[in-house]
């Protein structure tokens, strides 16, 4: 069976992030990567875009919206937050990855807005 080559950080990057761990910057470090600046960036882009996320998802004094419309918001939001994310963890541009942050994000931003609304859990 032939698998085609792809780059190992970038194989790694979309395994740490579909892990869907709270950390995804640990992960990478514990998965090979060693320069320390580069996780330092990594971990402060993902600390800025889940704050940004947490901020935007305030409870609505509409009870009637959908929490998906809702938490669409909270992510178009947070965009500059998630590019920069984006440009970080990806600097090979591998859509892949892109697509694995912009789902997290999303994802992410579900969860806040129902925490907002304390439907949730921690």
């Amino acid at each position: 069976m032939n698998f085609p080559e792809r780059p190992i950080r970038a194989t790694l990057a979309v395994l740490a992030l579909s892990l869907g761990a709270c950390n995804s910057a640990a992960l990478l470090g514990e998965a090979g990567q060693s320069n320390p600046k580069v996780v330092t960036q990594i971990e402060r882009a993902y600390e800025a875009r889940d704050a940004c996320l947490s901020k935007n998802a305030v409870p609505s004094s509409r009870t009637n919206e959908d929490v998906a419309s809702v938490a669409a918001a909270v992510a178009l939001a947070c965009m500059p937050e998630t590019n920069r994310l984006i440009a970080v963890t990806n600097p090979y541009q591998d859509p892949r990855i892109a697509e694995a942050i912009l789902k997290d994000s999303d994802s992410k931003a579900t969860r806040f807005v129902l925490l907002a609304r304390g439907e949730g859990s921690n």
